[in-house]
């Protein structure tokens, strides 16, 4: 069987990046006897999309990568609005797995990943630009793949929803990126010196409006009399901010950074309006770190009783949640740890490998 999957994603720092790279990774090394061929297409970044396509075929003798000159815009364009066949591209293949931002035609079956739907259901949340391609994208996944990947039973439906097929939505979770598995005490240290962190902090984890963070600045502001507490703010910050002491923005950081600051955190406070998966929970469950996040969607079905759950948009629950999170930090640290142990790249490689055999029996 020959699979071919547009990795073009993999070079950005994101968590599609994350996802594409871990999965890929692991099923090269779990499936020896398939054929692989991965491909994408940049302009500027070519160089970065070559070295990672060579480290990930280093893990399969059966895998081979290939690189086009077509940037992100252009893609769109020839695949999304034209509906040109990837074919001519990259030969004939059984399975072809699409990427989260074009859905070309093919005569192979057709697989797809929507990690969430955050550009259809909160369009003033996202770039017009953006929202443009991923409803043009999501209208031909609709009407052309044979299955449909979602890392959560909050976007299966969300899809129903929006019209899609029940029969052709699997749902296979996602998991941490192997960094989150290496932190020590010392690098924690170091991290913290180097940001003039001197005092316990809370950590915050993006500055989008959908990550509430105007809310959890001021559910800090409550929690923090009497107490010698920051709250760390990782993200770029878009708009500028009311100045609240001990509140300390980091911008953007380094992945190479940002596991020591998980790690050194009190607690992550993740209470956001909106997330297709959530993957900052279980990357703060990885690290012993107990975690406050949202009652509702996907961020309920991820921590399940491992963390306090609260209310996203009422202040109260969230400053309690806090307040309840910080007096049962152990216990929400252990629970977070077992949890954790649901999730692995190896199960998600494995589900996805079968999901393609099914196809093609």
């Amino acid at each position: 069987m020959k699979i071919a999957i547009d990795a073009s994603q993999v070079i950005y720092d994101t968590g599609v990046s994350v996802y594409t790279r871990n999965l890929i990774g692991s099923i090269l090394s779990i499936d020896k006897k398939d054929n692989f061929l991965l491909f994408g297409g940049s302009l500027r970044r070519i160089p970065k999309l070559v070295d990672t396509f060579s480290k990930l075929t280093q893990l399969s003798n059966n895998a081979r990568s290939i690189v086009f000159p077509i940037p992100p815009f252009l893609s769109d364009v020839l695949f999304n609005r034209l509906g040109w066949s990837i074919d001519p591209l990259i030969g004939k293949a059984d399975i072809f797995h699409s990427s989260d931002w074009t859905q070309p035609s093919s005569s192979a079956f057709k697989v797809t990943t929507v990690h969430d739907l955050v550009p259809i259901l909160f369009e003033r949340m996202s770039h017009p630009k953006i929202v443009e391609v991923h409803k043009r994208r999501l209208e031909r996944v609709m009407k052309y793949a044979d299955r449909i990947i979602v890392p959560s039973q909050t976007t299966r439906d969300d899809l129903l929803k929006l019209g899609c097929p029940e029969k052709v939505i699997n749902v296979i979770p996602e998991a941490v990126d192997p960094s989150f598995h290496k932190c020590t005490r010392e690098i924690v240290e170091s991290t913290r010196r180097r940001y003039n962190l001197n005092s316990k902090y809370l950590l915050a984890v993006g500055t989008s409006y959908r990550k509430n963070i105007e809310r959890i600045i001021q559910a800090f502001e409550k929690v923090r009399v009497g107490r010698r507490l920051k709250l760390v703010v990782i993200g770029e910050v878009r708009k500028p901010m009311h100045f609240v002491r001990n509140v300390v923005y980091l911008g953007s950081v380094t992945q190479r950074d940002i596991v020591p600051m998980y790690a050194g955190s009190e607690a992550l406070l993740y209470p956001s309006l909106y997330e297709g998966f959530g993957l900052p929970i279980l990357e703060a469950f990885s690290l012993g770190v107990p975690v406050l996040t949202s009652n509702r969607g996907s961020m309920g079905e991820i921590a399940g009783d491992a963390a306090v759950l609260v209310d996203p948009e009422n202040l109260d629950s969230i400053s309690r949640g806090i307040e309840k999170l910080l007096e049962n930090k152990n216990f929400y640290a252990r629970l977070g740890k077992k949890e954790i142990k649901k999730y692995s790249w190896r199960s998600t490689a494995l589900l996805t490998l079968s999901l393609y055999k099914n196809l093609v029996k």
